[in-house]
């Protein structure tokens, strides 16, 4: 399944993160130019050492992408990186950033910067918390989303062509709410 969005690299390749769960949480990449020929890259890890699932793809010159993951037991958001534009990716490590087993999602924003939502705790769906980084090591939260009791989870992220940044989420898992933020201003 895939959760979030597919990347398109210069050179005119589609990359679609996914996962499966059938034999531990594995994480893959679904590449194609044409929507009619594809490939498959991987698994990326065995589903027994870190357990990944929910891929999202974050985009550095030079060809390098960062692979930012949902984890299931480890309380951490994983990471993996390509310097070949996703042809390779090297196994998957811990990230500074907390994860409670909740889905995320991340974008490269046209000033280069990263932008990731995720829930930045251990445990629990709340706090729903937006972050960025200049070079996918080092992040910094720079709005909270929800902090009130409550589940807020699987986001979504886009920028529009005006600039701006969508992101939707589920509000409760009762309605999604969608919040619209100028990253000009953080």
């Amino acid at each position: 399944p895939i959760k979030n969005k597919p990347v398109q690299l210069d050179d005119g390749r589609i990359l679609c993160p996914s996962s499966s769960e059938h034999q531990g949480w594995q994480a893959h990449v679904e590449v194609t130019r044409d929507l009619k020929n594809w490939e498959v890259v991987g698994p990326l890890n065995q589903g027994k050492d870190i357990s990944v699932i929910q891929p999202t793809i974050l985009t550095y010159p030079n060809g390098r992408l960062q692979m930012l993951c949902r984890t299931r037991r480890e309380r951490f958001i994983a990471q993996s990186w390509s310097q070949d534009g996703g042809k390779t990716w090297s196994p998957f490590k811990a990230t500074s950033l907390p994860n409670p087993n909740s889905g995320i999602d991340a974008v490269t924003l046209k000033d280069g910067r990263q932008l990731l939502v995720f829930n930045n705790t251990p445990k629990g769906r709340t706090p729903l918390n937006v972050a960025v980084s200049r070079d996918g090591s080092e992040w910094d939260v720079v709005i909270t989303l929800e902090d009130q009791p409550g589940e807020y989870s699987y986001p979504a992220v886009i920028q529009s062509d005006d600039g701006l940044v969508h992101i939707t989420y589920t509000y409760w898992r009762q309605s999604i709410k969608h919040v619209i933020l100028d990253p000009g201003k953080f």
